[in-house]
C-alpha cells in the first residue's frame, strides 16, 4: 500500500516493503562515538562498530548488502577542527570500512563519524 499526497506533481510514498527493497532506500546508517571508546549512538541496520586503531573503522552490517556496489555517504564532527576528510576503503557485502584524517593526513579520531549506505 501507498500514500499519496494530491498536489501539482502529486507526490507517491512507497509501502515500507518497497523502502526496504528498493534502490531508493537508506539501507543502514550510523551516527558513533569515535574517540575513546567507540560506540554507536543510533544506527539503523548496523550491527556493531569495529575500532581498527587511531582514525581507522569497520562499520558491520545486521543484514548483509546484496553487493558491494553501494552509495557511502560519510560525514561528522572532528569536534571543531578545520581541514580534515574521511573515506571509505573495503566495501564488502557485510561491512565497510572508513578512515578518518586531518588535513596534513594523519589518522585523527573522530567525536561523531556518520556513515549512511545507499543501494
Amino acid at each position: 500500500m501507498s500514500t499519496t499526497i494530491s498536489g501539482t506533481n502529486g507526490v507517491t510514498f512507497p509501502d515500507s516493503t518497497s523502502m526496504q527493497t528498493g534502490q531508493q532506500a537508506c539501507k543502514a546508517w550510523v551516527n558513533f562515538n569515535g574517540t575513546g571508546t567507540v560506540a554507536i549512538r543510533e544506527a539503523y541496520n548496523v550491527s556493531s562498530i569495529t575500532d581498527n586503531g587511531t582514525g581507522d573503522y569497520t562499520v558491520n552490517f545486521t543484514t548483509a548488502m546484496v553487493d558491494a556496489n553501494y552509495a557511502t555517504i560519510l560525514g561528522g564532527n572532528r569536534n571543531g577542527a578545520n581541514g580534515s576528510f574521511i573515506s571509505w576503503e573495503n566495501a564488502l557485502v557485510s561491512s565497510v570500512q572508513i578512515k578518518t584524517w586531518n588535513i596534513s593526513t594523519t589518522p585523527t579520531d573522530w567525536v561523531a563519524p556518520c556513515v549512511s549506505i545507499f543501494r
